[in-house]
């Protein structure tokens, strides 16, 4: 398969995946059986490699590793005193996976213990009691990998740009998600918890502080197709009705959350530059109306080779040069400000209300350019502007507003109440 990202039918491989899912929470059990917990549950991950979905080593016996090999399709033990062992991944039941994943643990010198009972899925059966035949479509395993590993790729490019606390790319075996995950470094209200099949205080230890996620589902749990999503916690008013990009995103009323088909993203002329949109723009949504600081916590897009400046040493605004200046384009009812930089446009758009009036609707900076103060600029050549003409701004666009809050000194355009 040569295209980074390789067509995925849901519905053609649902009974493969189910299996797949529990097989993993199998497997995910037992590391988290066996392993201290880590903030968040990311003690109990699995994380993808070139051939499929590693645990990482687990501190059970001499040390003990487990891969899904979606490549061989096997499931491999390797232990820290050089045992090996594996056992085929193909057509069976949940009940006969489970028998050869405890012979496979005890095989390494391991301990086979962890709780039998799966997490987050419907009509919950024990592992060693489901003997439905379940199919295995090891094609489209092979898919699901291969997305895998092109979600992987640009989710880790997008955590390169923030520099507070933020999770690895890892799957999480309850859902079956690939997620990574941004925090503001506050507190958060406690959650209420009630997901179905998992413990309450496992869910409110995983939301305690404030978060901006993003991650991707294979299909299920609402939604019977392939989808990427977004949420934060705790919902910062207006963040439903935030503009995300691209296009085909949009706000699931039933999940509260923001989805992207994956078709959107394998369809797309520039399905990584697509997915970072969204990774980005949702981001920015939560952070703005959150109001998290994102001067402290972000950082421009890591390259390769290349070491990240100090924050003291990032430019407070884009280096000055003709091309790099605050343009105005005004019209007699819209206009936008705009700014090439290396090449790239940014814009922000605003409508006329009146004489004495402007909206600004809509802030749009390319990942390129995060991190050089681009959209500042643009929103301080505004408030310059309103001030010399004598009108007032209302901010509607999140990133305005943030901006203009966070400049008291800019508050004088607003309209007085």
């Amino acid at each position: 398969m040569s295209n980074k990202w390789p067509h995925l039918d849901y519905l053609s491989w649902r009974e493969t995946c189910s299996a797949l899912h529990l097989y993993l929470q199998i497997a995910g059990k037992y590391r988290l059986a066996h392993t201290p917990w880590l903030n968040h549950s990311w003690n109990a991950t699995f994380y993808v490699t070139p051939n499929g979905l590693t645990s990482s080593p687990i501190p059970d016996g001499p040390g003990i590793e487990i891969l899904f090999d979606f490549r061989d399709h096997m499931v491999i033990g390797a232990s820290g005193d050089g045992r090996k062992a594996s056992f085929a991944l193909g057509p069976t039941t949940v009940a006969a996976f489970h028998a050869s994943f405890v012979r496979l643990v005890s095989e390494l010198g391991g301990t086979p213990t962890f709780n039998g009972q799966p997490n987050e899925v419907p009509d919950p059966v024990p592992f060693n009691e489901d003997h439905r035949e379940r199919p295995y479509d090891r094609d489209a395993v092979q898919r699901f990998h291969h997305a895998s590993m092109a979600v992987d790729r640009v989710f880790k490019t997008f955590r390169t740009s923030f520099l507070g606390k933020s999770s690895p790319v890892h799957l999480f075996w309850g859902a079956l998600d690939l997620a990574v995950t941004r925090f503001s470094g506050r507190r958060a209200p406690l959650h209420p918890g009630g997901i179905p099949a998992l413990p309450d205080d496992v869910t409110q230890e995983a939301y305690d502080r404030e978060v901006s996620s993003a991650g991707f589902w294979p299909g299920g749990g609402g939604i019977d197709y392939p989808a990427f999503y977004a949420y934060a916690y705790p919902t910062p008013n207006g963040f439903r009705g935030a503009s995300v990009r691209p296009d085909a995103a949009f706000w699931h009323d039933g999940l509260s959350e923001f989805i992207l088909p994956y078709d959107a993203v394998q369809s797309a002329a520039d399905g990584d530059e697509a997915l970072l949109a969204f990774l980005v723009s949702t981001y920015e949504a939560a952070a703005d109306l959150g109001g998290w600081d994102r001067d402290l916590l972000e950082c421009m897009q890591g390259r390769p080779g290349q070491v990240r400046l100090p924050h003291a040493e990032l430019p407070k605004k884009a280096p000055s040069s003709t091309d790099e200046k605050v343009e105005r384009e005004d019209g007699a009812s819209k206009g936008r400000y705009r700014m090439v930089v290396d090449g790239i446009e940014a814009e922000m758009t605003y409508s006329r209300a009146g004489e004495g009036l402007i909206i600004i609707d809509h802030t749009e900076v390319p990942a390129a350019l995060r991190g050089r103060k681009v959209g500042e600029q643009m929103v301080r050549q505004a408030v310059e502007d309103a001030r010399r003409e004598g009108v007032n701004i209302i901010p509607l666009c999140p990133f305005a507003k943030a901006q203009i809050d966070r400049h008291p000194e800019w508050q004088d355009v607003l309209p007085r109440s």
